[in-house]
């Protein structure tokens, strides 16, 4: 019997909403320092030479603290609950287990991880496609943005592993649940990275297909940068007790110590220019440095990469209202370098390891602190330094209290200097920001115009169309009288000619009854007719054998002529 989904096993009465249902029983995660656990090797965890070598030429030769507690648990076999924080190697604490079990028995589906976002699903099956290179690994990644038909044939192929966002996958599996989701009975493990957010409740409808799919006979792993009641939830309806590794070697949820973190105070109608301005100086201050922006919504992110276009600045956008091809596309020219500048919402902000992120710039303090968690996780990740840079408005006061609540620290205020000068590129940037709007609004009303006259010509056309069938339908009318008046002398032509055909067959019965009548009388003459000649031939012969001829006999003329005539026939 399939495993239900996590969040529907449970009675009506379990509520994942409140957090009394995980004060008893719930067992405690094992807290490992991290001055314990950094100085081990990968060999001494259990991983095979060939993953190490491989480890090597990518330059990671130490274990991080989730990556020593978790490896040996998960070859071991159990299920697995890590929260970490970012940047500290949770991929590779789930990559390098299942890589090493796959390579003693290869076969597909073997592995499915689930993800939130497009581009840490593309980074994870890198991730995978860099370790398994040795052993001609297959990863396929399912996301949205991407053809269905194909990849319905790459799952038909059944890779090695696949990576997958919920939405995408559940679509797959509900459009061919016969073919589909038959290739997930036999994996092994079933990952959700960033499990937190996965299981807020808004991949509840998508999660549950793919719940019903899978084994119950699997290894469950669940990491995260932030741990939840939703992510509790697993001790009590998972088939295995879960191992449960939380690192507290510093605070439950804080950010690295090689991060910088500042926040400017400024009034919200100035803040695209102060931001701008911090952007501006610290490219100058530091020419090969990267910045990551973070917007709150997709139209303010977009809007901002205008602005910064007009300005002189080559930005790229990451957000979900653009193409799959332009979001790799600009993250791949971040990561390479050849942009200094990416302006992203909080898609970007789970997950993905870009090492070179010298500043987060949060345009808006975020209304959830975790958020602000994984939005400064860009930088500062395995060990290098890093910044971080806050906006904070007449309005967001509450909300960086509550951000330094949850990171257990005090942000530090960046104080801009030069206000006058400021003040005049700040106009500055307003006066293009209102130009870049105003020739937006004049594209959009050009574009009005032009809808309106379509439908204009349209309503023309709809409007001689109604005069055209009023045209038609007269013709229709007159067409049925033409039909109508022309059946109706069909029909008496019919009528007369069927009296014709009665008078005429009632005629050619008469003559008929006549001419029988008369052949009948004609038959008994000729009957007669025949009797008389063969007399009279009897009658003949006797006169022949006697020397005398016909004609010399009186007593012949007696008889019809065709009587002689048949006897001249006859010789005589």
């Amino acid at each position: 019997m399939l495993q239900q989904p996590i969040f529907t096993r449970k009675s009506p009465n379990f509520s994942p909403k409140t957090s009394e249902n995980f004060q008893t029983n719930a067992p405690q995660p094992v807290q490992i320092s991290e001055e314990n656990m950094t100085t081990k090797k990968f060999s001494e965890l259990g991983v095979s030479s060939w993953i190490i070598q491989q480890l090597q030429t990518m330059h990671i030769s130490t274990a991080t603290p989730v990556q020593a507690a978790c490896i040996p648990k998960i070859l071991s076999g159990s299920d697995i609950l890590g929260c970490a924080r970012t940047g500290t190697g949770k991929t590779l604490a789930f990559a390098i287990p299942i890589l090493q079990k796959l390579s003693i028995d290869p076969y597909g589906i073997y592995a499915l991880i689930l993800t939130p976002t497009r581009e840490l699903a593309f980074q994870i099956a890198d991730q995978f496609s860099a370790v398994g290179k040795p052993i001609t690994l297959k990863c396929s990644v399912i996301v949205g943005g991407r053809s269905l038909i194909h990849q319905a044939r790459e799952l038909s192929d059944r890779p090695h592993i696949v990576v997958a966002t919920p939405g995408r996958l559940a679509d797959l599996i509900n459009s061919d649940a016969e073919i589909i989701a038959k290739v997930f009975k036999k994996i092994q493990f079933f990952v959700l990275d960033e499990a937190d957010r996965m299981l807020e409740g808004q991949y509840n409808d998508q999660l549950k297909p793919i719940f019903e799919a899978i084994p119950a006979k699997r290894q469950t792993l669940l990491l995260s940068a932030t741990i939840t009641n939703n992510i509790n939830m697993l001790h009590k309806v998972s088939t295995r007790k879960p191992y449960f590794f939380e690192d507290k070697s510093k605070d439950a949820e804080s950010t690295v110590d090689r991060l910088e973190q500042k926040f400017v105070v400024c009034p919200v109608a100035v803040k695209d220019a102060y931001l701008v301005y911090v952007v501006k100086n610290y490219s100058e201050k530091n020419p090969k440095s990267s910045v990551m922006i973070f917007a709150q919504t997709c139209r303010e992110c977009q809007a901002l990469a205008y602005m910064f276009e007009g300005l002189g600045f080559r930005v790229g956008s990451l957000h979900s209202q653009i193409p799959q091809k332009q979001r790799l596309a600009a993250l791949s020219a971040f990561r390479s370098k050849t942009l200094n500048v990416i302006i992203c919402t909080d898609v970007a902000s789970r997950g993905l390891d870009i090492p070179h992120v010298d500043l987060v710039v949060n345009h808006n303090v975020p209304q959830c602190a975790k958020t602000y968690i994984h939005r400064v996780g860009r930088s500062a990740r395995a060990g290098r330094f890093g910044s971080a840079l806050s906006f904070v408005t007449q309005y967001d006061v509450e909300l960086l209290q509550a951000v330094e609540q949850t990171i257990g620290k005090k942000l530090e205020e960046l104080k801009i200097q030069n206000s006058e000068k400021f003040d005049s590129k700040a106009s500055k940037a307003r006066q293009i920001t209102r130009k870049i709007w105003k020739n937006s609004i004049q594209k959009a009303s050009k574009a009005r115009q032009i809808t309106r006259k379509i439908w204009k010509n349209y309503i023309q056309k709809i409007q001689n169309s109604e005069k055209f069938d009023s045209k038609a339908s007269k013709a229709r009318q007159i067409t049925r009288k033409i039909w109508k008046n022309s059946i109706q002398k069909a029909s008496k032509a019919r009528q007369i000619t069927r009296k014709i055909w009665k008078n005429s067959i009632q005629k050619a019965s008469k003559a008929r009854q006549i001419t029988s009548k008369i052949w009948k009388k004609f038959g008994k003459i000729r009957f007669k007719e025949r009797q008389r000649c063969a007399r009279l031939f009897f009658l003949m012969i006797i006169l022949k054998k006697n020397g005398s001829k016909p004609s010399d006999h009186g007593f012949l003329m007696k008889y019809p002529l065709f009587s002689l005539r048949f006897f001249k026939k006859k010789g005589f």
